[in-house]
């Protein structure tokens, strides 16, 4: 069988199944695992079908496929999700940015919590449909394929009429010179009008994403409120942040 053949039987079985794994798809079409392997991956980047441990999914079933294996950090971000949440109360109106960490903070919720919340990211927008009390706003605008959000001028003037108590917002990258910054520049700009319509912004940073910078200043260090991270207040890594006056959970 011909590759470009096997490739479309692949996107068939995945469309059909919304998932289906190697060792399923190596039996039906009679090829090594590794085949089946390299297959994914090269179709993955075509943006056909979506990668993940032990078989592919479906670019849809993408939305709602975040398990234990997708998450990278995942105990790290349970941590943060657990302290975040120390922070809630009833009835506010909360905005959510993208990420997986936000993504934990969104299923660790709990389950009586009543709240209305803004979210411009489609997995966080599903997994909130599971939490009865809540009351999901989902800000649409152009998607971006790889972190299934939405940007541009339409979600900053949706933003520009919202007031929330609070803002909960993944970080790509934070350090001590310029804060906190974003690989992408419509991203950017949807972070800042959230900080702008926001009363209280708490961000939510993995170690890993400490001293590093990306190309998009976010905020400087002196519009931070809260930093939560997966370390203990005493270790090393936070000490020049202590120092700086950063308020850290």
């Amino acid at each position: 069988m011909k590759k470009k053949e096997r490739q479309k039987k692949i996107i068939h079985e995945v469309s059909i199944n919304r998932k289906v794994s190697s060792s399923l798809l190596s039996e039906k079409l009679e090829v090594s695992e590794d085949t089946i392997r390299r297959d994914i991956h090269e179709l993955d980047g075509k943006g056909l079908l979506t990668k993940v441990h032990g078989g592919a999914i479906s670019t849809i079933q993408k939305l709602y496929h975040y398990n234990e294996d997708a998450i990278y950090n995942r105990d790290n971000k349970i941590q943060i999700a657990q302290k975040a949440i120390s922070l809630i109360q009833d009835s506010m109106a909360i905005i959510m940015s993208g990420g997986t960490t936000n993504l934990m903070l969104a299923k660790l919720f709990p389950k009586d919590l009543k709240a209305t919340i803004y979210t411009y990211s489609l997995p966080i927008a599903m997994q909130l449909t599971e939490h009865p009390l809540i009351e999901t706003i989902f800000i649409g605008g152009k998607i971006h394929r790889n972190s299934m959000v939405t940007t541009g001028i339409d979600v900053i003037q949706y933003l520009s009429d919202i007031r929330a108590d609070i803002c909960f917002m993944g970080v790509s990258a934070l350090n001590i010179e310029q804060g906190i910054t974003d690989e992408g520049y419509e991203v950017s700009l949807v972070k800042k009008a959230m900080i702008k319509a926001s009363e209280h912004i708490v961000y939510l940073a993995t170690s890993n994403k400490l001293n590093e910078k990306l190309n998009f200043d976010v905020c400087s260090l002196k519009q931070i409120d809260t930093v939560v991270t997966d370390l203990d207040l005493d270790n090393p890594k936070l000490k020049e942040y202590v120092l700086a006056g950063v308020n850290l959970l």
